[in-house]
């Protein structure tokens, strides 16, 4: 997997802007959130202590279209008149190259850092959590909201035995929910094989035991649920899934199918305006909303399974009941 003949050809977009234009930008925008594979911005200064010298870089997996061009133009508003600089990149890997030198990220009691020089945080969990194949660093809304509520959920006394993190990417947030319950076991899919991968190496990097037994995490790749060890092992009374919007609501009978009566689920990766659409999707299967928590344009939902609905595996008539949604993958 590490043959760059393996890697998607990355390009970069370049634009000038402003300092307060790149304070109210964020590594990801929600303008963009619908795309499959959304582009990764990094702000810089262009000339130090000029704050009209700054530039915007923009990293995407492919070449960017005319329509993504078009949107990330209308996020620097000094740069109308400016045409943009667009380069294809050598066969590198671009997710590692625009997570280069991210600042570390405190969510509640976790502490994420993401190159190894970075100081660890004392009376913190800390992780590594480096420049990688795959989205999960903690640097997202959604991925430091799901962190916050783990941590939250643990300090009001809840306990699980049986976690699943449905599209990884990292492992993250799989290997948070095994520091603050040690006793349960863990399983870790996602759609893309390079996640995976990568959440093996991150696993080995923290001290995280892969197995299939209690304090262990073991790692599948599956297009949703559609996989023979979600559901062997399943039912689970915690399920994270931290993906869009779009695969939340077609994964919403089997997600809940997997989640024994009285369990929890946690839900993220959908915005603002996505959040109805997506809490009547899972309260059609029985779920109710716990608790909801808003960082920026990015809610984490905290779901419970009415004790009347009970635990059955996804049954398999038809494609749209097999539990797969293709074409996604985790933030």
């Amino acid at each position: 997997m590490n043959d760059t003949a393996d890697l998607v050809q990355s390009w970069k977009v370049t634009l000038p802007c402003t300092r307060a234009e790149a304070e109210a930008l964020e590594s990801d925008i929600a303008a963009f959130s619908m795309m499959d594979r959304p582009p990764v911005l990094m702000t810089s200064e262009a000339e130090p202590d000029n704050d009209d010298s700054w530039r915007l870089e923009a990293y995407f997996e492919g070449k960017p279209s005319a329509a993504a061009v078009k949107l990330l133009r209308t996020l620097v508003p000094s740069a109308t008149r400016i045409r943009p600089a667009i380069e294809q990149l050598p066969n590198e890997d671009w997710v590692t190259l625009s997570q280069q030198g991210l600042e570390p990220v405190t969510a509640g009691r976790f502490h994420v850092r993401n190159l190894p020089g970075d100081p660890e945080l004392p009376g913190h969990v800390n992780f590594l959590i480096g420049a990688s194949r795959a989205f999960g660093t903690g640097q997202h809304e959604t991925t430091s909201g799901c962190l916050m509520m783990l941590d939250r959920m643990h300090r009001i006394g809840m306990r699980f035995r049986n976690v699943a993190d449905i599209g990884t990417g990292t492992g993250l947030l799989a290997f948070a929910a095994l520091r603050l319950w040690p006793r349960a076991q863990a399983t870790a899919s996602d759609i893309d094989p390079v996640a995976v991968e990568v959440s093996a190496d991150n696993a080995r990097a923290n001290g995280v035991r892969l197995g299939a037994v209690a304090g262990q995490v073991i790692l599948c790749m599956a297009a949703g649920a559609d996989h023979p060890v979600i559901t062997g092992r399943a039912p689970y009374d915690l399920l994270i899934a931290n993906i869009l919007a779009g695969p939340l609501i077609e994964l919403a009978p089997s997600l809940c199918a997997l989640v024994e009566e009285g369990g929890t689920i946690v839900l993220a990766g959908l915005l603002k305006e996505q959040a109805d659409a997506v809490l009547a999707a899972y309260r059609a299967q029985g779920m109710r909303l716990a608790e909801r928590s808003d960082r920026g344009d990015w809610p984490t939902l905290r779901l419970r399974k009415r004790p009347r609905i009970g635990w059955k595996r996804p049954r398999r008539i038809n494609s749209a009941e097999r539990g797969e949604a293709w074409g996604f993958g985790s933030i």
